[in-house]
């Protein structure tokens, strides 16, 4: 019995693990966007007065500045728990579960001297 208590608390951790790896893509996926200088926004999702807010930002008036144009929208909650993909790079096969084989960036950062 103690057993199955002790693989139940290592699941949880693992669980934990899985979404804070997930958590931190997310972010990473934003702070990419925001070094491309394109619109991100974060914050808490909520309505007041029939309006919705992310933070403190009107959605409606920041989309209304984008009417006409074609758009791309991401969101991700940061407080989901599926799981994160595990890859396996198909140049120097390794695994990962980042966006991008972080060993082959490195190298292609390095050999295009920008590191």
């Amino acid at each position: 019995m103690g057993n199955d208590s002790a693989n139940c608390a290592a699941t949880a951790a693992k669980g934990c693990f899985m979404s804070q790896l997930r958590r931190a893509a997310i972010l990473k996926m934003a702070s990419t966007a925001y070094e491309m200088n394109l619109g991100v926004l974060n914050g808490v999702l909520h309505q007041e007065d029939g309006r919705w807010y992310l933070g403190n930002r009107d959605l409606l008036t920041w989309l209304a500045r984008h009417e006409g144009e074609e758009l791309v929208i991401i969101l991700g909650s940061l407080q989901d728990e599926n799981p994160l993909t595990t890859r396996t790079c198909r140049t120097c096969g390794r695994d990962y579960s980042d966006l991008e084989c972080p060993y082959c960036r490195a190298n292609r950062i390095r050999l295009r001297g920008r590191a």
